[in-house]
């Protein structure tokens, strides 16, 4: 959990306008009416609050469709000019409902699961099985069985004793399993930098060493059909620098490999990055699939190798930006502090709705939804309901000075890793999703009840649950 600190508090530039909104950070749609309210896919926040309540998670359904277009188109005229072909998987971990996968879907992506759960989901959407990758580092016999029986297209070999499960799961299933062959190239992509080291401690994958051993039994059960390699280099990549020096590693495997027999496919994986505040600057997806592209052109000439087919798991670039999450504001208190003080803002929701600043210090950005204002603008810490210190929304923003309880407040790019990573905590019920677009709005996802939470607890009386608050 990150931890809260005392110092005087430093913050973003102060913006010019305490109302504005960065193009980057906001879905394409979000602008604000006449009356000052924020509008998203055609409908004010104000409305929205009003009729599903806060928190509220809402979700811009043409710009998750669009950045899922753009994404494959990217990749896919950067692999027809280098002459080869590409498959685009969303990446379900960031956010996966029936709606989203039929999304992606129509938008001609695949769609990568790693749990029973998400391939379950992915199928009750209608997903073709063919069009499905299923991940995982400790898939269960039960997850395993059930890829398998459904006929999921490529499963990720993520451990040496998987080929022995997966193997002896097709075989009974009288199939012959498409698998991938995950490892770790050394290359540790973030942000703004890679580092490539000799060695990955993790839990995912293998090592790169053993690529060709592990390879070669795959290739000794009939039952199996080894089609390439997979590595995932990181989260939050803003350039394709990091991906390059992966692929280069990758191929000299790769190349090995290829020695003994055919290997068709090179997945690079995901991890392409989102602005979450005005300071990130993310590189169009075209420049880094072209970057890529080239890297891996250059190095299959470099060794005399065809150009394989090349598949990418994006996920949060594609649902991330199409997110905003609603709270509404509820006391707003300053506190002395060594040198100065710390103004906190607290709203309705916090880490049960977005653990990612106490997980990992992410960083968002914040505006009041329900007005503009010419107040000043204030460093605010944007907190939570829970009982955690640690329990930040935003760590710095710029409010308007005059911001008050009642004020609905919207933290955006919160399409991604937030209702995936929402929990229950102190009691607190999962808000809805709402997908927005031309002016319509749609339930996806139903929130969560007190009611919902106390029927699963069996050591109530039913009588004590009758009643309660909602």
């Amino acid at each position: 959990m990150a931890s809260v600190s005392n110092a005087v508090p430093s913050g973003p530039a102060v913006p010019d306008d305490v109302n504005g909104l960065v193009p980057l950070v906001w879905p394409d749609s979000a602008h604000r009416d006449d009356a000052g309210r924020l509008v998203l896919g055609g409908l004010d926040a104000t409305s929205l609050a009003a009729r599903f309540g806060t928190p509220l998670y809402v979700v811009d359904e043409a710009e998750a469709r669009g950045r899922a277009r753009r994404t494959r188109e990217a990749f896919e005229a950067a692999a027809r000019a280098a002459g080869t072909d590409v498959t685009v998987y969303y990446a379900g971990k960031a956010f996966l409902s029936g709606a989203v996968v039929r999304w992606v879907l129509d938008e001609g992506l695949a769609v990568d699961v790693c749990t029973g759960g998400e391939l379950a989901v992915a199928l009750g959407a209608g997903a073709d099985p063919s069009r499905l990758g299923f991940h995982g580092n400790n898939k269960s016999l039960a997850e395993i069985d059930a890829a398998v029986a459904a006929g999921v297209g490529a499963i990720v070999i993520d451990s040496e004793v998987e080929i022995e499960r997966v193997a002896a799961a097709a075989a009974g299933a009288g199939r012959r399993q498409r698998v991938r062959l995950r490892v770790n190239s050394g290359v540790h992509a973030s942000t703004h930098e890679f580092l490539a080291t000799a060695h990955e401690d993790q839990k995912f994958g293998v090592p790169l060493e053993r690529a060709a051993e592990l390879g070669a039994r795959i290739r000794s059960h009939g039952s199996l059909e080894f089609i390439g390699l997979h590595c995932h280099i990181g989260s939050q990549i803003f350039d394709a620098e990091g991906f390059a020096e992966s692929a280069s590693r990758l191929l000299e495997a790769h190349a090995e490999l290829t020695a003994a027999a055919p290997v068709p496919e090179l997945n690079l994986g995901g991890g392409f990055g989102i602005a979450y505040t005005a300071a990130d600057s993310p590189q169009p997806i075209e420049e880094i699939a072209r970057g890529i592209l080239d890297a891996v052109v250059a190095g299959c000439r470099e060794r005399g190798l065809p150009l394989p087919r090349l598949a990418f798991e994006p996920g949060r670039s594609i649902i991330g930006p199409a997110g905003v999450t609603l709270y509404t504001v509820g006391t707003i208190k300053s506190v002395p502090i060594d040198g100065g003080e710390r103004r906190y803002v607290s709203v309705d929701g916090g880490m049960s709705d977005n653990a990612r600043t106490a997980l990992y210090g992410a960083e968002y950005s914040a505006r009041l939804a329900s007005r503009v204002t010419e107040a000043a603008p204030a460093l605010s810490r944007v907190v939570g309901k829970h009982c955690e210190s640690g329990d930040i929304v935003v760590d710095a923003e710029y409010l308007p000075a005059d911001t008050a309880p009642g004020d609905l407040l919207a933290v955006p790019a919160t399409g991604a890793y937030c209702w995936s990573l929402a929990s229950n905590y102190n009691h607190v019920p999962r808000p809805p999703v709402v997908a927005v677009r031309d002016g319509d709005a749609r339930l996806i996802v139903r929130g969560e009840t007190i009611d919902d939470l106390l029927g699963r607890d069996l050591g109530l009386e039913p009588s004590a649950t009758e009643g309660t608050p909602a």
